[in-house]
């Protein structure tokens, strides 16, 4: 089993940045894809960027492409979303995601373990 805590949530002004973190404890962090998700106040949950285990190729949905990049360091067993130009409409809980496989994938339900999330908010 994994732990995942996020952090570096918080409140930024529209265009700003913002550096989340993912930190893994318990199994081998280099086992596990990893993901981001997201959600917004009375909305579902909602895929943001994945990064498979071996490869390191990275996926995002289109509402994030170009402006976030997910990225891992494997010494510190983290993974990392950095968000640049921010939009009011980024505002959600951010969570990050392990699976026990090769590939990120937008599917949650291909996740095994969750984070608590952070609460990211983007004021206009």
């Amino acid at each position: 089993q994994v732990q995942l805590v996020e952090s570096g949530g918080g409140l930024v002004q529209a265009g700003g940045s913002l550096r989340l973190s993912c930190a893994a404890s318990g199994r081998t962090f280099s086992n596990y894809a990893m993901g981001w998700f997201r959600q917004a106040p009375g909305k579902e949950r909602e895929f943001v960027a994945a990064i498979s285990r071996s490869t390191g190729i990275t996926y995002y949905a289109d509402s994030v492409k170009g402006r976030f990049t997910i990225s891992k360091d494997i010494a510190k067993s983290t993974v990392y979303l950095h968000m640049n130009s921010l939009k009011p409409e980024d505002t959600a809980v951010y969570s990050c995601a392990a699976r026990v496989g090769n590939i990120g994938v937008r599917q949650q339900n291909q996740y095994d373990y969750w984070g608590q999330g952070t609460q990211v908010t983007v004021s206009s």
